[in-house]
């Protein structure tokens, strides 16, 4: 995304002098001077400071496997920066800490922010986290990139200024499924079973709303603690039930760890969901995997660019990107794209060059921005369905694309939360 930078000519591999050299690696650590492709990823000019930005999510706990990627999509984005020179002649250090829970997320946001003095914010996937965090950064007038949390809150009556989302929120999932749905007239007797904190309860209200508005039935909905390890009531319950489709709200390791146990019970009932991270399907496996999903993105994609994104991806790290990768990557490329071309670290033209209405490459064939009032990144999203075993190519080969929604000719307004659910962003 970022315009490609001149390697300075020198006789030695670096092209600084023994003392620069010192100081550089001594800053950063000499295992960070060589990139990915071979090449020295700082300049001469890397004697300047480093531009701080901030990386926060869950790297523990029940959403610690997604924020694993969140983190290798950040730092494959910073090494491909610092390899074609930095930003303004400056390289990209990233200080990373671990959210595992709404308190300690507003502790370590403060603490990058006030000590290590940050220039913006990117990650999260926690919905309550993200709300604190929000706050934190509203507080301080420092640009945060929310990038895996979907609460509709966020971008709606809790919305604020410095805060922007490349996570697509619950609505634009389940306005996405719910396109394929209505297709395939699955609308009747659906019971769902639901994440009992803030992500969870909000898509539960909106797949509700979804499913009442086309005449559906509502046979029960089952408030399901996080990190539950036994799921054999809540299936039996079901059986009892006798529902046409089980409509899923959970996330993180609860999806995997249901999905397994689902799968032993026979997966009685057809299954779809409001929310999908591809890494807690690789974990269930391919004997357990079943249903229609919505995903915000996946290497599996027909994108010339999406396929260059997950080949570079899978040569750092042997495996490719999930959804989580894509939109912590895109994030950290926005974020430096803003720096570059507002030619600093001001955090007011920071905000109005986002909020500018300027296109940003999102690997999904067409452009991403972020919509003005809510900061909403605007973009499709994907129906993606679980392949049958015998066609799965390796073991991150698991979903078949189904569609693209909206359609290439439809606006992406379609799939997204409207102006009047309440978002009042606060003055500059």
């Amino acid at each position: 995304m970022l315009k490609e930078k001149q390697e300075p000519e020198s006789s030695n591999p670096y092209g600084l002098t023994r003392r620069e050299w010192l100081k550089v690696t001594g800053r950063l650590g000499a295992a960070a001077i060589i990139g990915n492709f071979g090449k020295p990823l700082f300049s001469k000019a890397f004697a300047a400071e480093p531009i701080k930005i901030g990386h926060i999510t869950p790297r523990t706990g029940f959403l610690g496997q997604i924020g694993a990627y969140a983190v290798m999509g950040v730092q494959l984005a910073v090494e491909e920066a610092n390899a074609r020179g930095g930003v303004l002649g400056r390289p990209i250090e990233v200080i990373y800490e671990d959210s595992v829970n709404p308190g300690t997320a507003v502790q370590k946001a403060r603490k990058l922010i006030e000590k290590d003095k940050v220039v913006a914010l990117v990650g999260e996937i926690s919905s309550a986290s993200t709300l604190a965090i929000g706050e934190v950064a509203q507080e301080a007038g420092i640009p945060f990139i929310n990038t895996g949390a979907n609460s509709d809150e966020i971008r709606g009556t809790k919305c604020h200024r410095y805060v922007f989302s490349t996570e697509g929120s619950n609505t634009m999932y389940v306005n996405t499924i719910g396109q394929w749905l209505i297709k395939n007239q699955k609308f009747s007797r659906w019971y769902f079973l639901t994440a009992d904190y803030a992500f969870g309860h909000d898509l539960y209200r909106v797949s509700k709303k979804l499913l009442l508005e086309h005449g559906g039935t509502e046979l029960g909905n089952d408030m399901i603690p996080t990190n539950t390890p036994d799921y054999s009531s809540y299936i039996l319950k079901l059986k009892s039930v006798n529902p046409d489709l089980l409509f899923l709200n959970l996330a993180g390791v609860d999806q995997t760890t249901f999905l397994k146990q689902y799968k032993e019970f026979g997966a009685p009932f057809e299954t779809a969901g409001g929310v999908m991270d591809t890494v807690q399907f690789w974990a269930a496996g391919p004997d357990a995997i079943t249903g229609v999903w919505p995903s915000l993105w996946y290497h599996g994609i027909d994108v010339p660019a999406a396929k260059e994104f997950t080949a570079r991806f899978m040569k750092k790290f042997e495996k490719p990107p999930d959804n989580q990768a894509w939109s912590d990557y895109v994030a950290m490329q926005i974020i430096l794209q803003a720096i570059e071309k507002t030619g600093g670290t001001q955090s007011k033209d920071l905000v109005k060059f986002l909020e500018s209405g300027v296109e940003f490459e999102i690997y999904k064939g067409r452009p991403g921005k972020f919509r003005e009032w809510d900061h909403q990144l605007m973009q499709p999203l994907y129906v993606v369905k679980v392949k049958p075993k015998a066609q799965m190519k390796d073991p991150w080969d698991i979903f078949e694309v189904l569609e693209e929604i909206p359609g290439k000719n439809e606006s992406l307004e379609t799939i997204m939360m409207k102006k009047e659910e309440g978002c009042k962003l606060e003055p500059l």
